[in-house]
């Protein structure tokens, strides 16, 4: 796992021997459970690290990230971002959802048994959950890794987030036409786009941005709208 602490070390995030031996574990299990559930097209250990591991946590190191205590992970797959997170973030409550249950079935038993306690799975559909009073509006962070396009993205996941909390889109370095093309669909779901950052570590050959998009509205109750519809389509 050298690599895997040669980027905590660029990153300045803390670790221990056991921290990497959670990241293996957590690892080892993914592979060996792919081979029943179709979890991950990434199987060689070193492209895991970078794309899995090192990928999810280039948000660590910024202040609204830091000040979360509460994360929600918008369609998790086998559990990135949202597990390596909560590794290396033991302070914060993390709740990964995905619409398959079979995939949040592993990540319990995988995160169970390399110790991890900060993570609740919950298996729904996001225009769903959204809806769920004990989720709309009660996260500090949400984060999500290759979803959808950002219009739809913001649907999904900005009425997760309260007033002041902020969605971190993890997006390619053509974020920029991504991004013209969703700030009406931001606006109406009470959403500000204030920042993107270059999320860049060249030695792993790692070139993001990460959209961070502000909660500075609730977001009108009608939306996300039904199941699908985000998707097919996208608000303009």
């Amino acid at each position: 796992m050298k690599k895997l602490a040669e980027a905590f070390d660029a990153l300045n995030i803390a670790y221990t021997d056991e921290t990497l031996n959670q990241f293996k574990s957590y690892m080892d299990g993914v592979i060996e459970w792919n081979e029943k559930v179709n979890l991950t097209a990434i199987t060689e250990h070193d492209e895991f690290i970078v794309k899995h591991f090192i990928d999810s946590v280039l948000c660590v190191g910024f202040d609204e990230y830091k000040a979360a205590k509460k994360v929600i992970d918008v369609g998790t797959g086998a559990g990135f971002p949202g597990v390596p997170l909560s590794i290396v973030s033991p302070d914060k409550k993390f709740v990964l959802m995905d619409s398959l249950n079979k995939r949040l079935k592993i990540i319990d038993e995988l995160t169970a048994g390399i110790g991890v306690m900060n993570v609740e799975t919950v298996h729904a559909r996001a225009e769903e959950l959204a809806r769920n009073k004990a989720h709309r509006e009660q996260y500090d962070i949400c984060v999500s890794r290759a979803v959808a396009n950002l219009t739809t993205l913001s649907e999904y996941c900005l009425p997760f987030i309260k007033v002041g909390g902020y969605l971190l889109a993890y997006k390619g370095p053509d974020a920029d036409a991504e991004l013209a093309d969703a700030k009406k669909a931001i606006s109406i779901l009470g959403g500000h786009v204030e920042k993107v950052e270059k999320a860049q570590l060249a030695d792993f050959g790692l070139d993001h941005r990460i959209i961070f998009i502000k909660k500075v509205k609730n977001t009108p109750a009608k939306y996300p709208r039904k199941a699908g519809t985000p998707a097919k389509e996208p608000l303009k």
